[in-house]
């Protein structure tokens, strides 16, 4: 594919726009057009990728929004470099085909981009631009919650690549949950321990991953790490631990959105 260049200012005012005119249907529509949106702005000092074995090596910034309609969401996620320069854009679409008081498979899709630098030479100067690559990717998620606070599942996603590079992704996991473990009145921690299989073409891996949240009650901002250890890879071997740092600010949630009347 080849090299594009790209307008991060047209971007992140692409992103704000859509932004306003979703608090536009809020406020002004009474036609039901969504049954809820919401969505967490997070900075780290390491970007760490929904694989979590691949990371960006350096600070960055990420937006994950959700937009729910009955049994169906879209779930932009886009994530950047502190830089300024895009990494990955993902565009799930999601399904709940089952959900019940214990059980839930959720089901998805995605297009998706990934950016990289490359070194041209353009009238005779060196130039940087980003090259994007494209994937398509799809995701199958039960889960069986044990209680409130508890619960196991289990997920696969399969991606495949349309450019250079790896092209075929099997990521499967074995997960569970432990939420609202209260510290106080007022903090609480959620935690997900898992392992995973990853297979990219013909390298293979096996990790331990963890992910912890520290959470005030009522207040937007929370802390939250992921703890990644590989345990038997041949996929990028030098690096078997990645970890990272987040502050995540969430914003929406339990909205009922309206379509603006034209």
């Amino acid at each position: 594919m080849k090299p594009i260049s790209f307008s991060i200012k047209t971007l992140i005012v692409v992103l704000i726009a859509f932004l306003v005119e979703i608090n536009v249907w809020a406020q002004e529509g009474t036609e039901k057009f969504l049954d809820d949106f919401r969505g967490t702005a997070s900075v780290t000092q390491n970007g760490i990728s929904l694989v979590p074995s691949f990371s960006l090596g350096k600070p960055a910034l990420l937006f994950d929004l959700k937009l729910t309609r009955e049994k169906l969401s879209f779930e932009p996620d886009m994530r950047f470099s502190l830089e300024g320069k895009p990494w990955s854009f993902i565009f799930w679409f999601r399904y709940k085909a089952i959900e019940n008081k214990r059980f839930s498979l959720r089901l998805g899709a995605h297009p998706a981009l990934n950016f990289r630098t490359v070194n041209i030479i353009r009238n005779n100067q060196p130039e940087e631009l980003l090259e994007a690559r494209r994937y398509l990717g799809a995701e199958v998620a039960p889960t069986y919650k044990i209680s409130d606070k508890v619960g196991i599942g289990a997920y696969y996603l399969y991606g495949h690549a349309f450019d250079e590079g790896v092209k075929n992704t099997h990521f499967m996991v074995l997960n569970s949950y432990f939420n609202n473990l209260h510290v106080s009145e007022k903090l609480y921690f959620n935690i997900s321990p898992q392992a995973y299989y990853l297979l990219t073409d013909d390298l293979k891996g096996f990790y331990f991953v963890g992910f912890v949240s520290l959470i005030k009650k009522d207040f937007p901002i929370s802390v939250s790490a992921i703890l990644n250890k590989a345990i038997d890879t041949e996929i990028v071997p030098e690096d078997d631990f990645t970890w990272n740092i987040s502050l995540v600010y969430s914003f929406g949630g339990n909205k009922r959105l309206s379509k603006r009347k034209i």
